[in-house]
């Protein structure tokens, strides 16, 4: 079966679930050749008794626009996570779960599946993009930033806390290293 590469963005009031919501998420759905398969976007209710984080709730403060959009008709995760596992598994293939950076973005996606959802159709797939530059490119992690990478593997794709924006940039950019690093470029 095919690999379907899942671009996903998440913006949260904190640092981990539970204690902080997850705000909003969106996912593209990739073929290795950047062929877009379908989006999936949401803005969630928060949890209840979770809190804002006091330094992310800073960070915040900083991008009220995000904010903003974050907290624009928002639905209740119950409702949200069993229609995105569910658009999960109409995909014609393999969910791989690709992020910069994975863990952080995983984390609170695996966390919402399994409790509301009561399931991942990611498993424990996942790709973080950083390490996988770190592979390609041969460089330590430190030398993978984004604003280290070739500029050739950007597309003009804007980057705006708003989660689908990220996520289409990112899966942009996780595509186009993927189809060179196949073809054998890698410098």
């Amino acid at each position: 079966m095919v690999e379907i590469y899942v671009s996903t963005d998440i913006e949260a009031d904190g640092p981990i679930p539970g204690p902080h919501s997850m705000l909003s998420f969106a996912s593209g759905a990739y073929l290795a050749d950047k062929t877009l398969l379908g989006t999936f976007w949401a803005n969630l209710e928060l949890l209840p008794g979770a809190t804002g984080h006091p330094a992310t709730m800073e960070w915040w403060k900083a991008h009220p626009s995000a904010w903003e959009y974050s907290r624009r008709d928002p639905r209740p995760p119950e409702v949200v996570m069993p229609e995105y596992a569910e658009w999960l598994k109409s995909l014609p293939g393999i969910p791989v779960f690709v992020a910069y950076p994975l863990g952080y973005d995983f984390t609170f996606v695996y966390w919402y599946l399994m409790r509301f959802a009561g399931e991942t159709p990611f498993r424990q797939h996942g790709i973080d993009i950083r390490s996988y530059a770190m592979a390609v490119l041969k460089r330590d992690y430190k030398q993978c930033g984004k604003d280290k990478l070739p500029k050739r593997w950007f597309d003009d794709l804007p980057h705006t806390h708003n989660p689908l924006h990220d996520a289409m940039e990112q899966g942009a950019l996780f595509c186009n290293m993927l189809m060179e690093h196949t073809q054998g470029r890698s410098s």
